[in-house]
């Protein structure tokens, strides 16, 4: 009963409800199209949710990735105007998202600043460094072989190439985060920081870590986002670190650190999709679907904490009831 009670297992169930409801109350919604459209849609947020995971896990959070995926856009663009190969741009700009995260790192770890102020900061400096990089600029134009793969599926499915390899790298992240002693000690940072120290974890060298891991997943999801639109803009991907938090906390992850699983993330982030892909089909604004995200960011936050409050409570009935 109390595994069934997770709030992870809530969450995959309430999944599979907004599915059977959205193919029930919508012709279009099941069909191979719009499910590729709507994986495609999500396949950054997907990406970036990953690493966001392991930091909150952590006691950490990164605002500026949507930031990083907008700097990671205008350079893109300015270096392929600039007449730079695409094979040259793309890990150069990687590189440029690992710095990036480097400089939140180091300011966390190395100052001791929290990690909300900080990014927030950052947040606004990534952002705009991005516009002068590129202005108010658009740049287009960019190899239809990189194109397709960043919008096209694996053949013989309805999964779009960058939600394949978003598959693989959860693969890879679910075994680190929950089957080796790094993941163990992302857990035992996030529930007790001091006491991690004292037990012998290197604690500011792996937040270090999380957050160059941060920046880079940002930075590489920024070129997806690029070529999977055709353009380079210095406002790509904004708003898009609401919704990466949104799906992580309505996952399940204490955002106080020390909790939480990846297969709660990763429900977390395929309702939000189906959510903001039932909305589209039904003409809803992009206005009322930030409302939606914002109502589920609030509820997966509040909920839980009620949860939490409520446990003691039944825990005193239930010792009340052997009492005469």
């Amino acid at each position: 009963m109390a595994r069934a009670l997770r709030w992870d297992v809530i969450i995959g169930l309430l999944l599979v409800a907004v599915f059977a409801g959205g193919a029930l109350g919508s012709p279009s919604f099941a069909t191979a199209d719009n499910l590729s459209f709507a994986l495609g849609d999500l396949g950054e947020i997907a990406l970036i949710a990953l690493a966001m995971t392991m930091l909150v896990v952590a006691a950490e959070v990164d605002l500026s990735v949507a930031s990083v995926l907008g700097l990671s856009s205008a350079l893109v663009g300015a270096l392929w105007d600039a007449g730079l190969a695409i094979e040259t741009i793309i890990p150069l700009v990687v590189l440029i998202g690992a710095v990036c995260g480097l400089v939140n790192g180091l300011l966390v770890t190395r100052l001791g600043l929290p990690s909300l102020a900080v990014t927030i900061g950052t947040l606004a400096l990534y952002r705009g460094l991005a516009y002068v990089v590129l202005g108010d600029r658009a740049v287009a134009g960019f190899p239809p072989g990189y194109v397709s793969a960043a919008v096209d599926d694996v053949p013989g499915t309805f999964v779009p190439y960058p939600v394949a390899l978003f598959v693989l790298l959860a693969v890879v992240v679910a075994v680190v985060l929950h089957a080796t002693g790094f993941g163990r000690a992302l857990f035992a940072i996030g529930a007790q920081e001091q006491a991690a120290f004292f037990a012998g974890i290197r604690v500011k060298r792996i937040k270090l870590a999380l957050f160059v891991i941060s920046g880079t997943v940002a930075a590489f999801a920024g070129v997806v986002f690029t070529l999977r639109y055709g353009s380079a803009r210095a406002d790509n991907g904004l708003g898009v670190e609401l919704a990466v938090i949104a799906a992580v906390l309505l996952g399940g992850v204490d955002f106080d650190g020390g909790k939480g699983t990846l297969g709660g993330v990763i429900a977390g982030v395929l309702l939000i999709g189906l959510l903001r892909n039932l909305l589209m089909l039904n003409d809803v604004s992009t206005e009322i679907q930030s409302i939606v995200t914002g109502l589920l960011l609030i509820v997966s936050v509040l909920t839980p904490r009620l949860i939490s409050l409520l446990k003691p409570v039944r825990t005193g009935t239930s010792a009340l009831k052997g009492i005469p």
